[in-house]
């Protein structure tokens, strides 16, 4: 499995196009849940990916402070199996961006509560009470990285 990170401006038209696929099918598609998945931050955002000879196993963004909050944030977390340790893998390379990359002393999240253990096993804490996304059930969890 090969971990990918890459700048906007770096992805190629087919490794763009695998991202935004894989992001309709699960947010969109099996979620059962029509929103606006194209949010105008992908350009913004650091792309990071497992992937094998089959394509993109798992996915996440991160952005930096400012861009959707007062500090750095993950996103549009996936793994495409689940249950197989991948969304911790994928999450661990995440963190480990945000904090090479721009220096996250904290890293939010909005995760889904079901997946809220996933997150929690990596020390994000819950920050906030249960809200409707999109009609989905989230909480606000943020990471603190140490000084």
């Amino acid at each position: 499995m090969e971990l990918v990170i890459k700048k906007f401006h770096e992805l190629t038209p087919d490794e763009l196009y695998a991202i935004l696929k894989l992001r309709t099918d699960v947010f969109v598609v099996e979620q059962n849940c029509p929103y606006p998945e194209l949010d105008d931050r992908d350009q913004a955002a650091i792309h990071v990916w497992l992937q094998d000879e089959e394509g993109i196993e798992a996915y996440l963004r991160v952005m930096d402070r400012g861009v959707t909050q007062e500090h750095a944030a993950i996103g549009r977390v996936i793994a495409r199996k689940r249950r197989c340790g991948l969304g911790s893998r994928i999450l661990r390379a995440g963190i480990d961006v945000a904090r090479q990359q721009f220096g996250a002393d904290k890293i939010y999240l909005e995760a889904q509560v079901y997946a809220k253990s996933l997150y929690e096993k990596q020390g994000f804490r819950q920050v906030s009470g249960e809200f409707l996304e999109d009609g989905i059930p989230h909480v606000k969890m943020v990471l603190d990285c140490g000084a």
